[in-house]
């Protein structure tokens, strides 16, 4: 296809040069030209107008751009262009902003790809309109249309239209006057010798802006597409002013030694609140990872900080989520290891059997443990003031806590987010647990229902049935773990239906009952109804942003039901308030937030504009095998316009997997084919978690997969395969021809 094009222009080029040559178009030109000139205003007039109706027609205005310059000169046509581009694009859009953007926008709010372009350039619309303008690549006609549908306000786009349209009308216009200068016959010597070599210099320039520019537009629009905050057309959500969020003392065992520890380094009963200094240079709503780490960060670079928690220090991550889980996820292994231990010559004189409180015990333990790393005592230390409390805004810059007003340069909302609940008739009656409960069970549940098959309810459900529980996994969706590919998603059913769980989807809970100690849940499916009794119910079927009590409204901070709203420098909608962490953020990861925090610490005190999309963010399902990834899945990486090849290598190749008894899983890598860059992986394996981080190190050094071949592991391992997948990238490269090459060379040398 590239080269008949290429044939193509070059044909017409010899075609156009011929016909100035040998054939008498000088001589016709000079006529018209004539003719046009005796109509005086009215030819620069016709064409405006003609250009308008072309743009709103849908017809390329490329002809009478260059028609315009050949006709009437550089400068008459470029301002002739100008006026008749900006013109029909204003009209254009107009028409689309009048006549359908309430439909589309009623037709979006089922598609999160075109949601997250409109928040872009709702948000960004002068940089979105100007770069896509600069740029002849995007089409012009279409594009008019298509701006006039999104959120852009209409100021914003004329005046980046009239900027983003100058090179590029140079360009075309420019084209025709040369051409004009070539049909009216030798340039006059008295022009100048510089004169001419400005016109060039200026020609060299525009193509210059036109291809960089193009690239920078691309990627903008990918940005735009990966990136998901709130959405301007979910509207504010009605929030609930008697949310009671879950207090600590429903999510620790409060007589418990280790949970009274834990207790008393994040939520110190006798705690006193400082007096609040005359003025913050930051003050950080919440204390889970992203305000513990924003607070550390600032405070550590000499900033005088507040931090507000009116729960746990910690937040989920410590307290009720990646801890807890992840000891209790390793005590299952531990478990489901004993039992299976006969393949490598472990025998026992019985059947091991689970101590499921003493496991329970550890976590919590350790829990307690680890809590000291984010106790109020070490942020004191650190020079952080320490609020226990709810704190709220009371304007645009200041927050009140416990009626103290902490007045403050910039601010921080990370409240994080919690357990999404279920409108279930009974389900409250019956009782259930969420991840801000579940750990503080001390005694099996006999049977378990887990409402839910992302990460957390697979991970659970899988540790449980471990531990002795018969699990039923219930999901509404037709597969477990929906995001994953299907292949990865596979793999991970297989092994927690052989541990023993089992699985039912497309199921719809239509009520809950409780019947003395037993629940049950009636379920349907499709016609037929199924009754599931169970011991205990945890549900996890997503997480709901924690806006309750903040009166964001008081500070002029928009939000959604999505969360707060942000930009690509985490700034909300007030200039002076950063948001980091699930409270804003589609990826609702520890290390997600931690890495926002660092974004938000430079771009709110020291002037940076560090961008929340350079971000490459892994993440990594912790069943047994773990499935983990990085960038784009192959799907997203061609929608975003990249020429995807992927290249998947089995585990079941790697030596260390197979004498591991490991080897149920693979890896996959997808590159752009004109590059060689990586866009993405997933990784299969019972250690992906760890074995992801040097796929993410590739990605952030902008690597190519050439360089997991050159990559050297230690033998035998793992994460061996990556080279693998590396190797046959290269060995892409060596096409039937370059081997003949080859062969012919060796043969000579010999």
């Amino acid at each position: 296809m590239k080269a008949t094009r290429a044939i193509v222009i070059v044909f017409l080029l010899v075609a156009i040069g011929a016909g100035v040559f040998f054939l008498p178009m000088r001589q016709g030109f000079m006529q018209f030209e004539g003719f046009v000139q005796s109509l005086g205003v009215i030819g620069p007039v016709v064409v405006i107008l003609a250009y308008v109706v072309s743009t709103v027609l849908f017809i390329p205005g490329s002809a009478l751009t260059v028609g315009a310059g050949t006709l009437f000169g550089l400068r008459t046509g470029f301002m002739v262009v100008l006026l008749g581009a900006n013109l029909g694009a204003l009209s254009s859009f107009l028409l689309a902003r009048t006549f359908l953007r309430e439909k589309v926008a009623r037709w979006a709010e089922n598609n999160p790809k075109f949601r997250s372009l409109d928040q872009a350039i709702g948000k960004q619309g002068f940089k979105m309109v100007l770069l896509t303008r600069l740029s002849p690549v995007f089409p012009f006609v279409l594009l008019n249309y298509f701006l006039g549908l999104t959120g852009v306000r209409t100021g914003a786009y004329v005046l980046a239209n009239f900027l983003g349209m100058l090179p590029a009308t140079f360009l075309f216009v420019y084209i025709g006057a040369a051409a004009r200068d070539a049909l009216a016959g030798p340039v006059d010597a008295s022009a100048g010798f510089y004169q001419q070599v400005l016109k060039y210099v200026g020609l060299l320039a525009t193509v210059a802006v036109v291809v960089l520019v193009t690239r920078i537009a691309r990627k903008a629009l990918r940005e735009a597409e990966q990136f998901e905050g709130g959405s301007t057309l979910t509207g504010k959500p009605r929030l609930d002013p008697h949310h009671e969020p879950a207090s600590f003392e429903k999510m620790m065992i409060v007589d418990d030694e280790h949970d009274q520890r834990l207790i008393e380094n994040c939520h110190p009963p006798d705690w006193t609140n400082p007096t609040p200094a005359r003025k913050y240079n930051l003050v950080v709503i919440g204390g889970g990872t992203a305000g513990l780490v924003s607070a550390a960060g600032a405070a550590g670079l000499g900033a005088k900080v507040a931090l507000i928690e009116r729960n746990l220090l910690g937040g989920d991550c410590l307290n009720v989520g990646c801890v807890p889980s992840k000891g209790v996820v390793r005590a299952a292994r531990a478990a489901y290891d004993a039992s299976n231990g006969s393949a490598f010559g472990l025998q026992l004189a019985c059947a091991p059997a689970v101590a499921f409180a003493t496991a329970m015990e550890r976590m919590r333990k350790l829990r307690a443990e680890i809590s000291g790393h984010d106790s109020v005592e070490r942020f004191s230390k650190l020079g952080v003031d320490v609020f226990i409390g709810n704190g709220r805004f009371a304007g645009a810059s200041a927050i009140e806590v416990d009626g103290q007003r902490l007045d403050f340069h910039r601010a921080v909302i990370a409240t994080g987010a919690r357990a999404s609940e279920l409108a279930i008739p009974g389900l409250q009656d019956a009782g259930y647990f969420t991840n801000e409960t579940i750990f503080t069970l001390t005694e099996l549940p006999r049977r378990l229902t887990v409402v839910g098959a992302g990460p957390i309810g697979c991970e659970l459900a899988q540790s449980f049935q471990r531990f002795g529980s018969q699990v039923t996994l219930l999901t509404d969706g037709a597969e477990i773990l929906p995001r994953e590919d299907r292949d990865a998603a596979a793999i991970v059913r297989r092994q927690i239906q052989r541990d023993g769980v089992r699985i039912v989807t497309g199921g719809k809970i239509q009520r809950a009952a409780r019947n003395h100690q037993e629940k049950i849940l009636t379920v349907t499916i499709g016609e037929s109804t199924l009754e599931i009794p169970c011991d205990a119910i945890l549900v996890s079927i997503g997480r709901t942003p924690n806006l309750e009590g903040l009166d964001l409204d008081a500070a002029g901070v928009d939000y959604t039901a999505r969360g707060v709203e942000v930009d690509y420098r985490l700034r909300t909608s007030n200039p002076r308030i950063y948001a980091a962490g699930d409270i804003c953020s589609r990826f609702k990861f520890t290390h997600a937030a931690d890495a926002m925090a660092r974004i938000v610490i430079a771009n709110a005190l020291f002037l940076a504009r560090r961008k929340v999309t350079d971000l490459v963010i892994p993440w990594c399902t912790y069943t047994d095998p773990e499935i983990a990834h990085v960038g784009y899945y192959e799907t997203d990486a061609k929608a975003a316009g990249f020429d995807v090849a992927t290249i998947t290598e089995s585990m079941n190749h790697v030596d260390r997997a197979i004498l591991d008894g490991e080897d149920e899983g693979f890896a996959r890598v997808h590159y752009d084919t004109k590059s060689g860059q990586i866009l993405g992986g997933t990784i299969v394996a019972r250690h992906a978690g760890e074995m992801i981080g040097e796929l993410t190190l590739a990605m952030v050094a902008k690597q190519k997969v050439g360089v997991l071949s050159s990559t050297i592991h230690c033998y035998p391992t793992q994460v061996e395969v990556l080279r693998k997948i590396g190797d046959a990238y290269m060995r892409t490269k060596l096409t039937p021809g370059l081997k003949k090459v080859f062969e012919k060379w060796l043969a000579w040398r010999r």
